[in-house]
């Protein structure tokens, strides 16, 4: 939710003329990581989670290579650019780690064991 707030705060300063293009477009993808986080919690399956968090880490991606699009037009300073990176490169390390548990959780229990 931090990036959200962050690519929310770094787009108030765009072009205008970017309202329907790189704003609408970063913004979306910024929401759509914790959606994403949220909507996988709440369905019955952990496969499904696992789905949802994969759909996460896409649109990190997305995020991150329209932070670099938005740099190389001088829309983010580069000083802002290293702050985002450091924040992208957490939130991608959370998501694969929780990625690893729920998975490792999964496969625990197909097998019929349980993990402390």
């Amino acid at each position: 939710m931090q990036l959200a707030k962050e690519i929310y705060g770094i787009t108030e300063d765009f072009p205008t003329d970017e309202r329907f293009g790189l704003i609408s477009q970063l913004r979306r993808a910024a929401v759509s990581i914790p959606s994403n986080i949220a909507e996988g919690q709440a369905r019955y399956s952990q496969r499904e989670f696992l789905r949802f968090i994969s759909n996460a880490r896409g649109s990190l991606a997305e995020v991150e290579t329209q932070l670099l699009l938005s740099m190389e037009l001088g829309y983010v300073p580069e000083s802002e650019m290293q702050k985002l990176n450091r924040r992208t490169a957490e939130v991608g390390r959370l998501l694969n780690g929780l990625y690893s548990a729920i998975q490792l959780r999964t496969e625990n229990r197909e097998l019929g064991t349980h993990s402390r």
